[in-house]
């Protein structure tokens, strides 16, 4: 099956798309180029717009967990699937500020907040507006994925201080209807529509195991790099295979095939953060080097991503420190010659919704 074309929209960055927009085809020629020639590729653009090499640390807190009525087939928040997961009430303002100053202490410059709705109701968005404004009060950059926004909601948010919103893409849209169905790829397309014209800067990624092929996974970065302008924040989620959803069995990613989306990102969308997100501990040491190598340079960081694990706060300081890398935090540790941090994260959501 030949996969359709992005419908072509203005690019924003002629420095890297030399006034063109980016084919399926050609994103699927780079996937497929040469490992150690992609690689050269994606290190030279990273070094070029990312001269500092440095790493960002997030933070992912699930301020309200489960219960979702979406069917997304990767997601243990559903209320469609038996996982395990229970349906909790949105946290309240003290247990936020608790979680993001202990964030801001350990060395993290972003929070961000997750909700488990399809769409929040107005009077969600008044009160994660409270939460956005007192972590804003903090000193961090925020961030939230609270499901579809309605143009007067992203507003809000804006207005009481957010700086990021996630919404992920997930997949490409012809595969999408594969993994869910309860909402559409449009409703995905709007609510990123509604952010940015709202002033809120785009985190958006997606999914890499769900059973797609090469030229899905070309798909769904075209359409990234395709946004106008395309996300500040780019999440890539290596499938977290968690019993009772569908995709619970899927086959494991081959790692090099994660390295390459990687690097291809870096080189479509060259002034964004390229996330590592879900599935860091799967893939290991090594391959999370290589994907650093790649053009990798933002990391959600903690010991467990909701109801799956993650590489432990000191695995990943020691890994920081073997590749003698730095990392950008509201407060960096002293006296060890590399920036770094340990973040005490509270609950984390998994793959971003």
């Amino acid at each position: 099956m030949q996969p359709e074309h992005i419908v072509l929209r203005k690019p924003i960055h002629p420095d890297r798309t030399q006034n063109r927009e980016w084919s399926i085809e050609q994103v699927q020629a780079l996937l497929e180029k040469p490992f150690l020639d992609l690689i050269h590729e994606a290190q030279t653009v990273h070094r070029q717009y990312w001269p500092d090499g440095d790493i960002e640390l997030a933070t992912l807190l699930s301020i309200k967990t489960g219960g979702c009525p979406e069917n997304c087939g990767y997601c243990p928040q559903s209320a469609q699937f038996e996982t395990g997961v229970k349906a909790e009430k949105l946290m309240a303002v003290d247990e936020v500020l608790r979680a993001a100053q202990a964030a801001k202490d350990a060395g993290a410059s972003r929070f961000c907040m997750g909700a488990a709705w399809r769409s929040p109701k107005d009077r969600d968005i008044a009160q994660v507006s409270t939460l956005v404004a007192a972590v804003k009060g903090l000193g961090l950059e925020t961030c939230a994925t609270l499901g579809m926004l309605e143009p007067h909601q992203a507003v809000e948010l804006q207005q009481a201080g957010l700086d990021y919103y996630n919404h992920n893409l997930d997949t490409s849209p012809d595969y999408y209807p594969a993994i869910v169905d309860t909402r559409t790829y449009q409703d995905r397309l709007d609510t990123l529509t509604h952010v940015r014209a709202a002033g809120i800067q785009v985190c958006c990624g997606g999914i890499i195991g769900m059973g797609e092929t090469v030229a899905h996974r070309a798909g769904l970065l075209a359409e990234l790099a395709n946004l106008s302008p395309y996300p500040e924040s780019v999440p890539i989620n290596s499938l977290v295979r968690v019993p009772g959803t569908p995709l619970g069995d899927s086959d494991p990613i081959d790692p090099i095939d994660f390295v390459r989306v990687i690097a291809v990102a870096r080189i479509l969308m060259p002034k964004a953060r390229v996330r590592l997100s879900a599935g860091r501990k799967e893939l290991g040491e090594a391959v999370e080097a290589l994907c650093f190598v790649a053009g990798a340079n933002s990391i959600f960081y903690g010991d467990k991503l909701l109801v799956t694990g993650n590489p432990d706060t000191d695995a990943d300081r020691a890994l920081i420190q073997k590749l003698g890398l730095q990392t950008s935090g509201a407060n960096n540790g002293a006296g060890t010659g590399v920036k770094t941090g340990v973040i005490a994260t509270p609950t984390l959501e998994g793959q971003l919704p």
